[in-house]
């Protein structure tokens, strides 16, 4: 950056005025753009010399691998057309073998469904029998249940109306006692 300004200071100055101390910075200055030059030029040739250097690795390499890969690759085409017939057989067998499995997997599904609808009407059937069995229990026990609670009742009512029977012909009796020794106005009306 200095060099640039004092070069734009140079030619800002007027042709004739260069004076000694001016044309020794020139020289300086056209001394260091040659020594860039020169070293601008010899990295261009060693970048060329090592361009070249990995060109020719690069070519080495590629032969190589070309030199590898195409007995490979020739294996593989003789085994590719070798292996065509072979999966065209295996496609084949598999498709039909697929047709074979959606055939009995339709067996199946058809299979499946009867056993599913005769099991809903035994399942039927069944619910219907215990519905029955039940309800007929259930009618059982209210019969029992009456036939037991109908007579003792009956029973307990007998039993009730001899006991209040009881207690009224004993208790007149103890009245009927005590009535005899006592004057009939001291008892009111005797009823």
């Amino acid at each position: 950056m200095t060099m640039g300004t004092l070069m734009t200071g140079m030619w800002m100055q007027d042709p004739g005025s260069i004076s000694s101390g001016n044309s020794t910075l020139l020289m300086i200055f056209v001394g260091l753009v040659a020594l860039a030059m020169l070293i601008q030029a010899v990295a261009l040739v060693i970048m060329a010399v090592g361009a070249g250097k990995a060109r020719k690795r690069g070519l080495e390499i590629a032969e190589e691998v070309r030199a590898k890969a195409m007995p490979l690759i020739h294996e593989a085409q003789k085994m590719l057309g070798e292996l065509t017939p072979k999966v065209k057989v295996i496609a084949e067998n598999m498709l039909e073998t697929s047709h074979m499995v959606r055939g009995k997997a339709q067996d199946f599904d058809v299979t499946a469904t009867e056993i599913n609808a005769r099991t809903r009407a035994q399942v039927a059937r069944v619910d219907n029998i215990v519905t029955g069995v039940l309800t007929s229990t259930a009618e059982i026990t209210g019969t029992i249940q009456r036939g037991i609670k109908v007579p003792l009742r009956e029973v307990s009512g007998l039993v009730n109306g001899l006991k209040a029977g009881l207690d009224v012909l004993v208790g007149r009796a103890k009245d009927f006692g005590a009535y005899s020794g006592r004057s009939k106005r001291d008892d009111g009306p005797g009823w």
